[in-house]
Parts: C-alpha cells; sequence; structure tokens
C-alpha cells in the first residue's frame, strides 16, 4: 500500500478550508440569534403593556395571564375622558422648548471647546458634568423655595428651564464629540475662501453634523418626556405632565391597571414617532466616530 500523497506546506486541506467559513457562519448566526433574543427581552414589556391597553380591568388584574381576550377601546375612551390633553400639552410643550433651547445653548459651547480652542476647556467641561453629579433629591428644597419665592410654581416655563439646565451638559460633551469628527483641512479650505464664523458654522459644520445633533435632540426629548421628580414637586394642575398624570392611576382603591397600561402606551406614542422619524439621522448619529 502506498501512502497518501501529503499536501504541500502552507496549503489547507479540504477539510480544513471549509472550517474557516463554518465558524464565521456559527459566530454570525449565534450573534444574531443572542441579538434578537435581547431585543425582545426588551421588547416583551412595551408589548404586554400594548396588549394590556386592549383588556378589561378584570382580564389585566388576574394573577394567571390572560393571553386570549376580547380586545376592547373603553380604556382609551376612559382616559380620554379623564382629561389627558391639558398633560400631553404640557409635556409637549416643555420637552420642544427645552430641546430647542439646550440646542441653542450647546451648538456654540461645543463648537467653542472642540474648533475654536478656549483657555481651560478641560475644567469648562468638567464643570459642565460635574452639575450631574448633585443628586436632584439634594437640590429640590432649595429650587423649590427659589420658584416659589419668584412665584413661578406650576408654571411650564419653570420647567422648560429645568429641563434646560438637565439636559444642556450632556448635550454639550455629546456635541462636543461630534464636532471632533469633523475633518480639520475641510475648515480650513473654507477660511482659506473667506468664510465668517456664522458662514463657518451654519454652512459648515451643521450640515456634517446634522445626524449628531439628532440624536442629541432625540436624549433631550427623552429625558424631558420622562422628567417625572421636578414635575412632581413643582406643579400640580396647571403645568402637570404626562408623569404625573399617569400616577394618578395609582388610587388608595388600588392600580387600575389597564387604564395604566392605556395611558402609558399613549404617553409612549410621542417618543416613538419622533425615534421613528429620526432613525436614518439617529444611527449615523451614534456611529460618528465609531469607524475611523
Amino acid at each position: 500500500m502506498t501512502a497518501a500523497p501529503a499536501s504541500p506546506a502552507g496549503t489547507a486541506t479540504p477539510r480544513t478550508a471549509t472550517r474557516g467559513p463554518l465558524r464565521r457562519l456559527l459566530g454570525t448566526a449565534s450573534w444574531t440569534a443572542g441579538a434578537w433574543l435581547a431585543g425582545l427581552v426588551f421588547f416583551f414589556p412595551v408589548l404586554w403593556m400594548a396588549l394590556t391597553a386592549f383588556k378589561q380591568e378584570s382580564d389585566a388584574y388576574t394573577t394567571t395571564p390572560h393571553l386570549v381576550f376580547s380586545p376592547t377601546l373603553s380604556q382609551f375612551k376612559a382616559v380620554f375622558a379623564g382629561g389627558i390633553g391639558p398633560y400631553l400639552a404640557n409635556s409637549a410643550l416643555a420637552t420642544v422648548l427645552s430641546t430647542i433651547l439646550v440646542l441653542a445653548l450647546g451648538i456654540p459651547a461645543a463648537y467653542a471647546l472642540s474648533i475654536r480652542s478656549v483657555r481651560k476647556w478641560r475644567d469648562a467641561l468638567f464643570f459642565f458634568i460635574s452639575t450631574k453629579m448633585l443628586p436632584v433629591v439634594a437640590a429640590i428644597i432649595p429650587i423649590y423655595l427659589a420658584v416659589r419665592d419668584l412665584g413661578a410654581l406650576d408654571n411650564v416655563g419653570t420647567l422648560i428651564v429645568l429641563y434646560t439646565a438637565m439636559n444642556l451638559p450632556i448635550a454639550v460633551w455629546m456635541l462636543r464629540s461630534f464636532f471632533l469628527e469633523v475633518p480639520r483641512e475641510v475648515l480650513e479650505a473654507a477660511r482659506v475662501d473667506g468664510v465668517t464664523l456664522r458662514q463657518e458654522i451654519t454652512r459648515i459644520m451643521l450640515p456634517i453634523v446634522a445626524p449628531g445633533i439628532a440624536a442629541t435632540a432625540l436624549i433631550c426629548v427623552i429625558f424631558s418626556w420622562n422628567e417625572f421628580f421636578f414635575a412632581l414637586n413643582l406643579t400640580s394642575v396647571r403645568a402637570a405632565t404626562m408623569p404625573v398624570f399617569l400616577v394618578g392611576f395609582m388610587t388608595s382603591e388600588g392600580l387600575y391597571w389597564a387604564k395604566l397600561a392605556a395611558a402609558a402606551t399613549l404617553a409612549c406614542l410621542p417618543v416613538l414617532l419622533a425615534g421613528w422619524i429620526a432613525q436614518k439621522q439617529l444611527v449615523r448619529g451614534l456611529s460618528m466616530g465609531a469607524v475611523k
């Protein structure tokens, strides 16, 4: 018997040649399955909330979950009858105006801290982020006293100012990272052509970092829309927001699960709609700087 000829050095046998693609395929499949599993785990509470919103209270408040039920819109009718409109309007007004103010103040600050060198820029960045280190609970008493003395309790304008101060440090840090990704060659060429500072920001910088601005704005919208502590302690009737409205379903008689789920579903829709509209810009903005 003659021995099988040995494969030349440096060449792979057919068996080893197929192992590489197979391993890559299995690795990709495992990562895909894991991503889908994680997505389902995070999405399931939202799905269950939406399903509960279409149930009767008797079907929602049970020890054994009812997967088969007769859907109804009575809970949504009860929520609208309970006066959800002013709460939605207050949340929308405070969220939109505070986000606009955050961008109007954060873009020049981020530009100065990234493109235009300023003295002690590290100290400025640390000061911005250090304002987030103070617990809100520790600051609520002096804030409440100041707002009370100014006669601004139960006022949407107060929430706008507080939400702007709450989101501005994060926005400056995010926008600065996006501005740093702009090629300096583009700015130098524009300066050679004689553009002014305003033209450099509005015509060159903003179009390039527009995805990053969209991502920053969406994060500010989410934080402002979901904010509860300031709204609970500084408002009562006229300026109360959606989180405060949701607390109204927690009564001494118990929890109205179906009505609470219907109100929470309606409260989630504006943010989900904003994220869906800006999804392309959001993905590009969050991925800026990820690949060099």
